[in-house]
């Protein structure tokens, strides 16, 4: 298998993997806990935890408090969008390696049709 038919075989295989997330939340999820002062106590008490969903939109941080009966569905959405943004990642550079790949192919095909020696593959990187 060439490696150009590998790499087209990995982008399919990323855009499979990617249409099975169903659902995602942008954002990071962090864990609080809050200083309570009580009568007669001179250091005060942590309460918590407290989870709480912010992410930057419009040049604002946006938060939110994540309650216990939805925090598990928003972790695993959280992890499905580390995962989606990994796998575009993959995917945009399997795709500049297929772009360069083709453009040194089309080089090397051109040279031969003009009789000259194809461009080192080497001198390209």
């Amino acid at each position: 298998m060439s490696k150009v038919e590998q790499i087209e075989q990995r982008r399919a295989q990323i855009v499979k993997q990617a249409r099975t997330i169903r659902s995602m939340e942008l954002g990071t999820l962090t864990e609080q806990m809050l200083p309570v002062r009580h009568k007669n106590k001179t250091h005060p008490v942590l309460r918590g935890p407290y989870y709480v969903l912010s992410r930057w939109e419009n040049g604002k941080t946006r938060s939110r408090r994540v309650g216990k009966d939805e925090l598990e569905q928003v972790q695993r959405d959280v992890a499905n969008r580390k995962e989606f943004e990994s796998l575009c990642a993959e995917f945009r550079e399997l795709t500049h390696e297929l772009g360069v790949l083709e453009r040194t192919q089309a080089a090397a095909d051109e040279a031969l049709k003009k009789g000259l020696k194809p461009p080192s593959s080497k001198a390209r990187k």
